[in-house]
Order: structure tokens, then sequence, then C-alpha cells
């Protein structure tokens, strides 16, 4: 659990507040249904400047959520990058930090038909570490689904898609576990509770496609061109549980997570129970990237000062 440290503004409707100033009512329609989509975007402290990595493609998904939920607001995506900055700037963030843009449904009655509510848009941001203690983890295979894209649309980065997760989360937790993957469906494996999963067998690298209900992260994306850079073939396919427990490596990605390896599935080590050279690789050149020291990379860096 990563603790919030408060910092002087919130970025709220167009305007910089005061951090405790930013308030809702509780009958707020997004704290009832979920109706609410957001990104979460890092930016990397680097000599004295802060690296917000790939802020545009963050911000398009974020467009493309609210079309999917109807959530008409009144801002582009441009100006909310601006936004973000404007805030970053405003705190005078130096330190690695977290970026939590959120467009929400507000107050504006009780039901499922929100018609004609407001819509609301929220940024804060604040410092940020490692998501996970140890960049080395042990998961279990949730009994819980990934939710399936004929009932919810998982493409969008919902508010409420994350129930899911946060259950599963918690389940894994209390059975001495870091994470949790959840399988789809068919039992075919999606993605982790917050994370895109990728498996490493006999030099081929593989991650579950569209079909498996998975978010299509943009540390996903990253890490399909690193791999590919690196000189690895790369396949989406399904793939099913017992692939895990074969396989040479397991890691998973994410904005949080960044690149996390998985040395254990469901108390079944994988290969030797350490990272593999193949994640250590992956891992050691997105590390290099997000930080600006890869001048082929370096499009995806938006500097703040």
């Amino acid at each position: 659990m990563m603790v919030i440290e408060e910092q002087k503004y919130i970025w709220l409707d167009g305007e910089l507040i005061e951090w405790n100033e930013a308030k809702v009512p509780i009958l707020t329609h997004a704290m009832h249904y979920g109706t609410g989509v957001f990104e979460g975007i890092r930016a990397y402290a680097v000599d004295n400047n802060l690296l917000v990595f790939r802020l545009k493609d963050h911000m398009k998904r974020l467009m493309e959520s609210a079309k999917m939920y109807y959530l008409e607001h009144n801002f582009s995506a441009e100006e909310l990058e601006n936004a973000i900055l404007e805030l970053l700037k405003k705190n005078e963030l130096k330190k690695s930090s977290y970026i939590r843009p959120l467009i929400f449904v507000g107050y504006g009655g009780i039901g499922l038909n929100c018609t004609g509510f407001p819509v609301r848009v929220g940024i804060a941001a604040f410092p940020f570490g490692d998501y996970f203690a140890n960049p080395e983890i042990r998961v279990c295979i949730s009994n819980w689904k990934r939710i399936s894209d004929d009932s919810m649309p998982p493409q969008a980065k919902a508010c409420g898609n994350y129930l899911n997760s946060v259950i599963a989360k918690l389940d894994a937790l209390k059975s001495g576990f870091d994470d949790a993957i959840l399988l789809d469906k068919r039992d075919c494996v999606s993605e982790g509770t917050g994370e895109n999963i990728f498996i490493v067998k006999d030099g081929k690298i593989s991650t579950p496609g569209s079909s498996s209900s998975i978010l299509m992260g943009i540390t996903r994306d990253t890490v399909i061109e690193i791999s590919k850079g690196l000189g690895y073939k790369v396949e989406e396919r399904d793939i099913n549980r017992f692939e895990l427990y074969q396989a040479d490596e397991v890691f998973f990605t994410g904005t949080a997570a960044e690149v996390t390896s998985i040395v254990e599935v469901d108390n079944r080590k994988i290969s030797d129970g350490k990272m593999g050279s193949a994640t250590s690789k992956i891992r050691s050149t997105y590390l290099d990237i997000v930080k600006g020291k890869d001048e082929e990379y370096k499009n995806w860096i938006t500097e703040v000062y």
C-alpha cells in the first residue's frame, strides 16, 4: 500500500485549488456506480527535472475511455496535458511522481440514468516510489475471472471495472501472495490485477492479446517494442495457465509495476525462482528509457521544467 504525500494543489474542472478543498458531495454518481475513467501516469526525477512518460498516449486512452462511457466533458487531450504540467510545476514536484487524471460523473441525482449530470475532471499528482516492495514477486491464479468484453468494456480504464481487480488483489494478499493473475471466461490467461503479463519460453516472448479481455497497456506496448529491439520474437496469443508453470520466465508490466519479475505462481517456482535474463534486460532497458537515457525513445518523454 502506497501512502499518499499530500501536495498543495489539485487541478479540478479547470482550476488549481488547495488539496484539502478538493471535495465532492457524498451523492456523487461515480462514488455509487463507478461512473468514471482514469489514467495512471509516471513522472521520473532526473537531473533536477521531471520526465513524464508517454503523456500523449495516456491522454489519448483517457479520452477513448470517456467516450466509451458517454462521459462528455469540456477539455481536449492537449488541455489536460498542459493541466498536468501546470499542476506539477505549481506543486514544485521534483521527486518521481504518480499522476492521476480522473473524469467522473458528479452530483446530479440518484439512479443509473446519469444523462445530463455534470461530468467533472480532476488531476492529482504526488511523489511515488516502487509499487511492489521487491522486483521479484509471488502470485497466485485468482478464483475470480477477468471481466468479460461481453459484459463490460475491458479496454476502458474505468473506475467500476477495478472492483474485479480489488477483490482478486485482496484475496491474493490474504493468502500470502503479492498479487494475482486473472483468467478470462475461456480459462485463458488475461492479466494481473493492474498489470499485463508476459511469458518467456525457449527465447520467445508471448503475451495475451485483446481477445483475452485485457486492458491494452501502454507499458505493455512499450515492452513489446523494447523486446523486439533487443532481438526477441514477440507473439500475442492465447496462453493457458499451465504455460505459466512451465515458462522459463514470467513478468508483469504496468505504469505502477514497471517491469516486475514473477518468480512463483501458485507456489510453483518459475525456473530457478529468480529473475531471468530476458526480464532483466527488458527491465533495465525500460528504466533507461523512462529516465531519458535512450535517444531512440526520447519522443516518449515530456519534460516538466
